[in-house]
């Protein structure tokens, strides 16, 4: 259908701006790991494998998991995409996950609500705790923020590791608003 393809090629779409801006130019060899994917836009529109993953399925393509337990190999993907998945009470068991398949020097790919970030420096400090160092941020644009992140290392948490609960500080965004009723 025309719509589908005229909808994900509109400006304001996180999903094309992520695909176009930060997937371009890798290399097609390049494994990503879409984390909350939806309906694949991401899949859909960049030549790259992607590993599909959701808590739905709307997509024969969506692998139905936990995005804290993702059915992946350690240090497996090139890239790990967040494009308006970050939810859920477990975020920071779910970036850890993230971690734990990206290899060192992958790529961590964030598109959010803007007005869910209570403060981005602080945000992005619980990011490099959890072995994450910031490559560049554009948060021009007043709706949606868009992160790129490198793999640096594992989590530097707890000797306890995942699962001791004890969440970086600054980890932390508001609920999405415009899901209220």
């Amino acid at each position: 259908g025309g719509r589908k393809g005229g909808r994900a090629s509109l400006p304001e779409s996180p999903q094309a701006r992520l695909s176009s801006l930060s997937l371009l130019g890798r290399p097609a060899s390049w494994v990503v790991a879409d984390f909350g994917c939806g309906d694949c836009t991401l899949a859909r529109s960049v030549r790259n494998r992607v590993h599909c993953f959701d808590v739905v399925a709307l997509d024969p393509r969506v692998t139905v998991c936990d995005m804290a337990q993702v059915p992946l190999e350690a240090a497996s993907v090139d890239v790990a995409v967040f494009c308006l998945a970050l939810m859920g009470t477990n975020l920071c068991e779910i970036l850890e996950e993230a971690n734990r398949v990206l290899r060192v020097g992958g790529t961590l790919l964030v598109a959010e609500v803007a007005s869910r970030f209570v403060d981005l420096r602080a945000f992005l400090g619980a990011l490099a705790q959890l072995g994450f160092r910031l490559v560049s941020k554009d948060v021009s644009d007043s709706h949606f923020y868009t992160l790129e992140l490198r793999k640096e290392g594992p989590p530097r948490r707890g000797a306890g590791g995942a699962g001791t609960g004890k969440t970086p500080a600054g980890l932390a965004l508001r609920p999405c608003l415009y899901k209220r009723r």
